[in-house]
């Protein structure tokens, strides 16, 4: 008896640790669904491409697979099982109903908080101090599916955003392991997410980064390392030039006499900026810039208007 046919969308190392899974296990994948590249993105992570290639199973990267033809082409490849993990695009409910033992996503949070793109960078940007993975069935909202298994992981209030998805990682390869020959037997078991704790949360993009110095030191610190490399990095502007910060530290001398308003500099070195409770010495800069401006003692840097999170 054959195995069911499996058609699996997917990107990022989590989509490359799945996939590799099934391979390992000798499951009948019959083609992956990824993504090109993006020249602007640095790419610090393993892809499924790579397994996939490695494997002989065919490579698809189309703009959009809901268009006519491309359901058309899906179709042909008669899928009985459609995993996604971490693939970036909404896949259509016409899709999305083509195979008999359903489709399936595997989330990066503990569903239902942090729905949406970047979960995981959202994550460490709140200060959440536990992380992990959700598999869900796969319905029109995004990943507000059925939840059928999820692994979590506590993460320190100093992890950055690369050391948080280290740590998560594994978490999706062994909630997959646990659960594929239910899925492929039709048989796993399925509970409906609370929607009244759902919260979701938009894609991110190189200009969140930019510091709101009114925000406390804990709020400006829990962006840096969400955003700090590979990331494209926190930043303030000072005039045409921009400044990244790659890493900060509370100020020692912040609850003392060293306050200001947010953003003024109250020390070059260290480098210490004033925020909205308190002060951060910037450890770890950059400016990307020429000529670097100088900076003086009193001067405020540029700041933003807070902008509410997504709910």
């Amino acid at each position: 008896m054959s195995k069911p046919r499996i058609l699996f969308f997917g990107y990022s190392e989590v989509g490359y640790e799945c996939l590799s899974l099934l391979l390992e296990r000798g499951d009948n994948v019959v083609a992956l669904v990824t993504h090109e590249d993006n020249p602007h993105e640095k790419i610090w992570f393993k892809t499924p491409a790579q397994a996939a290639r490695e494997r002989g199973i065919p490579v698809f990267t189309p703009e959009s697979v809901n268009t006519p033809e491309w359901r058309e082409r899906i179709a042909r490849l008669q899928p009985e099982l459609i995993l996604s993990v971490y693939y970036r695009h909404m896949i259509g409910t016409k899709l999305l109903a083509l195979p008999r033992l359903g489709a399936f996503n595997l989330h990066g949070s503990l569903l239902p908080k942090y729905r949406g793109r970047a979960p995981i960078n959202w994550a460490v940007l709140h200060g959440e101090p536990r992380i992990g993975m959700t598999l869900h069935r796969m319905v029109k909202s995004a990943d507000a599916g059925a939840i059928v298994d999820q692994d979590g992981v506590d993460i320190g209030p100093r992890d950055t955003a690369e050391q948080a998805f280290r740590k998560v990682l594994p978490c999706a390869r062994r909630v997959l392991a646990r659960q594929i020959d239910a899925l492929l037997a039709g048989t796993a078991k399925e509970r409906p997410q609370d929607d009244t704790q759902a919260t979701y949360f938009g894609g991110r993009t190189p200009e969140d980064g930019r510091i709101d110095w009114t925000r406390s030191s804990a709020q400006i610190f829990n962006l840096i390392r969400a955003v700090t490399d590979p990331y494209p990095g926190a930043f303030t502007d000072v005039g045409g030039a921009r400044l990244m910060v790659w890493w900060a530290e509370q100020d020692s001398a912040a609850t003392s006499d060293r306050r200001g308003r947010p953003g003024e500099v109250l020390s070059l070195n260290p480098l210490v900026i004033a925020t909205g409770d308190g002060a951060l010495e910037l450890t770890k800069t950059e400016w990307r810039a020429a000529p670097v401006p100088e900076l003086q003692v009193g001067q405020v840097l540029e700041s933003t208007a807070p902008t509410p999170p997504a709910s």
